[in-house]
């Protein structure tokens, strides 16, 4: 597959420069031989790529004039999967002009006129069954998302204005790393020249970032990823806790699905997670909806409380 994806683009840029090519100077061009070429013209013609043949003496292949924007290269599910993603992209954010929320919706409208024609039926049939509920969280902009990633590859320094949570603004010269997005929430992990150590900024904070010229070196980022990084930081000051829950994988994760945590099956009905918690009433709220067995590994502050709250629960199902 590989090969033939390669041969394929390699066939469609060189059509792009717009001038014929007799079949057998095509054919050494791309090193295949007549009958590969011309099914590769083939699948160029399904996937809505208008090439013109011209048979016989003097014969050729061109791609139509006016026709340099090429459909999508997408299979079937690749396309419906794309059409998804935009969808769940635009339901996420607060509308705002120019935000990445408003680009998804705009591109969610557009997707199937760069598609082949043979998938434009039912990439529409997808869309028209389709609502998703919208989810408010901060929006960022598609030209600040680029910009930071234009500067990690360039590994070139940023400076911005930042906002903290406590509304504190102070400008920042950072050596980008990576851009996360973690529970609907953009990030930008990087070194802070000023502050001399490792920050992570909410996208969303920054103001007016602005590439300076100025290269650096990559340093080692002291965790396993970026995205281990910041639910350190998220996690710092909780307590960490272990339950096991009597109930299948499948009923955990929809009780916990907006939450930070780490969920995996032990067996058919047995599930195991791992999170870190501010405080045990959230825990205990969200597992009661499963309605199954559980069993808690924590601090002793986090466990006895929760050893009181359940003889509270006993005393206050007793008769009088």
């Amino acid at each position: 597959m590989a090969d033939v994806t390669e041969r394929m683009l390699a066939l469609l840029s060189t059509l792009q420069t717009g001038r014929p090519f007799g079949g057998e100077e095509l054919a050494r061009r791309l090193g295949v031989s007549p009958r590969t070429l011309r099914r590769d013209v083939d699948r160029l013609r399904g996937y809505g790529y208008p090439v013109q043949t011209q048979p016989g003496p003097g014969g050729y292949y061109r791609l139509a004039a006016g026709r340099t924007m090429p459909p999508l290269v997408l299979d079937d599910d690749e396309a419906v999967a794309t059409l998804l993603a935009a969808a769940s992209l635009a339901a996420v954010g607060a509308s705002a002009e120019g935000g990445i929320d408003d680009a998804a919706t705009r591109a969610y409208g557009k997707l199937d006129q760069f598609l082949p024609a043979r998938l434009r039926p039912r990439v529409a049939a997808v869309r028209a069954s389709l609502e998703t509920s919208p989810q408010r969280a901060p929006s960022v902009t598609a030209h600040q998302l680029t910009l930071v990633a234009d500067a990690i590859a360039r590994r070139e320094i940023l400076s911005f204005g930042y906002t903290d949570a406590r509304g504190d603004r102070t400008d920042r010269r950072v050596e980008p790393y990576r851009q996360i997005h973690h529970l609907l929430r953009w990030y930008l992990l990087g070194w802070d020249l000023d502050r001399a150590d490792w920050r992570v900024f909410r996208l969303d904070r920054v103001a007016a970032p602005a590439r300076t010229g100025g290269r650096y070196t990559p340093r080692p980022l002291p965790a396993e990823s970026a995205t281990d990084y910041l639910r350190q930081g998220l996690n710092r000051g909780k307590q960490a806790v272990s339950v096991e829950v009597g109930a299948p994988v499948a009923g955990v994760l929809d009780a916990l699905k907006f939450q930070d945590a780490e969920i995996r099956s032990l067996d058919d009905r047995r599930t195991g997670v791992s999170l870190a918690l501010d405080s045990w009433q959230w825990l205990i709220l969200n597992l009661a909806f499963l309605d199954a067995d559980i069993r808690i590994t924590a601090g002793a502050e986090f466990t006895e409380a929760c050893r009181a709250f359940g003889a509270r629960l006993l005393a206050a199902t007793e008769p009088r």
